[in-house]
């Protein structure tokens, strides 16, 4: 009837309505959701960006946000080797960030630069950190197990370059038995990009120009992973591409060598904030080795205590600036920070606090990163100066004095610096209490032919309070061959291959057998005791104050006296020194010099420092010791390929979390060359 076929096209009418409402519903919280991605991806438009920055008051910076921002207004171009900063405003053209222009102009922009043959090819492709593989060719099964490790840090230090995972902390990967499952397992994090947020919501990965990275890693001659100043550590790295696979090779003797192909190959890769994927290019060739074995950094933990997390962030920079040992000056007169397993008394007597100390575990959780990033921790218990506080419980477990001068007025007549304390050479439990230390020690840090024993600024004021009828300089030398006998002792019956101490007036005296003994010498480049030493047969290890002592400059802590050194010593400083030219040895002497360490000292400085104080200024100095590049400038006048690279690698260590100091002004960096 017309009233019921009324009432059905009516019905019929109210559901498609319904249904259409349904879909507009649908389709606009889609492209809500669309949005709200894009607008967390991108953000604004340039204009309103610059206008909402003139009208937002200032704020505290948000510490989770990316170190480096990305700077959408320019475009740089290659011409004569340099970077040119254009405008890009309003353009439509591809945008070449920064970091493009400057891996692709120029010298290789690898630090420390390498010593041999390389070859980089003009062509760059893109990918991302979940397309990258690994495949280890070895039969030694450690040096695999390492590998891995290491692998697996080199993915997470890349994940973080892309952006993928940055959050102001980052967190340890997991040891797993496949890296290359790892590198394929997705973590989301709140601060993904949104280009990647939304790939992944809807199952689609953002395309780069290569499907697949697979680095292989071969090491066949030695599976030894024990550090030794005998490391083979060169490396050779090749990369081809085929049909968008890209295949990476380091080809090296050991892991120690394989470990710096790592490095290297983590500077031949960059984020493009243009595209938001890594870069890299599509054939490379690097074949390197270090000039000098011994590669040192010494951070004093005793003045200030700084905590394992920042030891760690320091090892990692290490490595990427192929450092290979970390001197641990551990303890000193001003507090005994670690606990010992046998003495726990010294830390309960010598800490500044419970929360400021290292246990047993600490210190081989360090060992262990450190040895992933290729770098070797040295552990020092100075002796027999510089032991002072940790060290006056002794009377009250019937162990005599163990130490003397402990705190005593007026402290410059008994030591460099306040307070005092010097260790009772004549009361054998000191000797004991020494041996069980070093024996903690090894155990922790692991087999080794190089040993630190301290042994400088010895006060013989002090001891000749309480010895006046005995030769004081025999004194000191019968003290430091009964730690080296502790020490054979506590190392298995093996004497390390390299004992070392510290230069002074006594290490002069020659009752140090020089084929056992190697001097760190801390005095002036210009000093007569760099001659004396190698004249009378001992290896050297360099740490000039002049030049390697990176506390200097910083004014006085002290009322009264120095207390400091001065003037403050610059990243070109630091750079130009190369005592074995300025000391125009011959061949003999100069294989005797072992290598070099830079030294931080922190007397005024603390946690909050530590990263500007080091870097890029130690990045400096493991160029001159990796490469030891020819220098024919005058004084402090350092090449501007050495700016462009230097500037670019601490910008390096900031993406990695690392606060680095900055070189000069920002749009010096933006513009290589034109400020210098």
């Amino acid at each position: 009837t017309p009233l019921v076929s009324f009432s059905l096209r009516y019905l019929y009418k109210m559901s498609l309505a319904v249904s259409l409402r349904r879909a507009l519903m649908a389709l606009l919280s889609g492209a809500i959701f669309i949005l709200t991605v894009l607008y967390w991806n991108q953000g604004a438009s340039k204009a309103q960006v610059y206008n909402e920055a003139l009208e937002r008051p200032h704020s505290r910076q948000d510490t989770s946000a990316f170190p480096i921002p990305v700077e959408k207004s320019w475009t740089y171009k290659c011409e004569n080797d340099r970077c040119i900063r254009m405008s890009h405003h309003g353009k439509s053209a591809k945008r070449v960030s920064f970091i493009s222009c400057s891996m692709t102009c120029g010298d290789i922009n690898i630090w420390p630069h390498p010593t041999h043959k390389f070859l980089l090819s003009s062509q760059t492709l893109s990918f991302s950190v979940e397309d990258v593989q690994l495949k280890v060719d070895t039969a030694h099964r450690e040096v695999r197990k390492q590998l891995q490790l290491a692998f697996d840090w080199f993915l997470k230090d890349l994940r973080q370059v892309q952006r993928l995972d940055y959050a102001g902390s980052v967190s340890e990967p997991a040891v797993s038995e496949s890296s290359s499952s790892k590198s394929r397992r997705r973590v989301q994090s709140d601060s993904e990009p949104a280009a990647t947020l939304f790939g992944t919501t809807f199952g689609v990965k953002q395309a780069g120009d290569l499907a697949s990275v697979q680095v292989k890693i071969s090491v066949h001659k030695t599976g030894d992973v024990i550090f030794s100043l005998d490391n083979d550590e060169s490396y050779q790295l090749t990369s081809n591409v085929d049909r968008h696979r890209l295949q990476v090779e380091i080809i090296a003797n050991s892991y120690f060598g394989a470990r710096h192909g790592l490095s290297t190959l983590q500077q031949l890769i960059w984020f493009d904030d243009e595209d938001r994927l890594l870069h890299t290019y599509a054939n490379s060739k690097v074949k390197d080795a270090p000039k000098f074995r011994y590669r040192g950094l010494m951070l004093d933990t005793s003045r200030h205590f700084f905590s394992v997390e920042s030891i760690k962030r320091t090892i990692v920079a290490m490595g990427l600036a192929k450092l290979n040992r970390f001197h641990w000056h551990l303890t000193d007169a001003q507090s005994f920070p670690y606990i010992s397993r046998f003495y726990p008394e010294m830390a309960e007597h010598g800490a500044y606090s419970e929360s400021e100390t290292y246990t047993e575990q600490d210190v081989r959780e360090v060992a262990e990163f450190a040895r992933i990033y290729g770098v070797q921790v040295i552990p020092e218990i100075d002796a027999p100066a510089h032991a002072g506080n940790g060290w006056d419980w002794g009377p009250k477990r019937g162990l005599g004095e163990l130490s003397l001068c402990i705190n005593q007025q007026p402290w410059s007549f008994y030591c460099g610096e306040p307070p005092c304390g010097q260790l009772n050479p004549k009361n054998n439990h000191t000797y004991l209490i020494l041996q069980r230390l070093y024996e903690e020690l090894l155990q922790q840090t692991g087999t080794t032919d190089l040993f630190h024993l301290g042994g400088d600024e010895v006060n013989l004021d002090c001891w000749a309070q309480y010895f006046n009828d005995t030769d004081l300089r025999g004194l000191w030398c019968d003290f430091m061959l009964q730690a080296m006998a502790r020490l054979k002792l506590a190392n298995n019956g093996v004497a390390p291959k390299h004992v070392v101490v510290w230069s002074s007036a006594l290490t002069n005296t020659k009752c140090l057998p020089n084929s056992q003994f190697t001097v760190q010498v801390w005095g002036g480049s210009t000093w007569q005791e760099n001659y004396d030493l190698l004249d009378n047969g001992y290896n050297v290890i360099f740490s000039h104050v002049d030049a390697w002592y990176l506390d200097c400059g910083f004014g006085s802590w002290r009322a009264t006296g120095e207390a400091a050194c001065a003037p403050y010593r610059t990243w070109q400083n630091v750079y130009k020194h190369r005592p074995w030219e300025r000391m125009r040895l011959d061949k003999k002497r100069k294989k005797q010099v072992l290598g070099a360490e830079a030294c931080l000292w922190t007397e005024q400085v603390d946690e909050n420092q530590l990263d500007n104080r080091l870097w890029p200024r130690t990045a400096a100095f493991a160029e001159r010791l990796w490469a030891d590049p020819s220098d024919d400038h005058d004084m402090d006048i350092v090449p501007a390929d050495v700016f462009r690279r230097i500037s670019l690698f601490r910008n390096r260590l900031v993406e990695l979390g690392i606060k680095a100091e900055a070189l000069f002004p920002k749009y010096c960096a933006q513009n290589p060359g034109e400020c210098i």
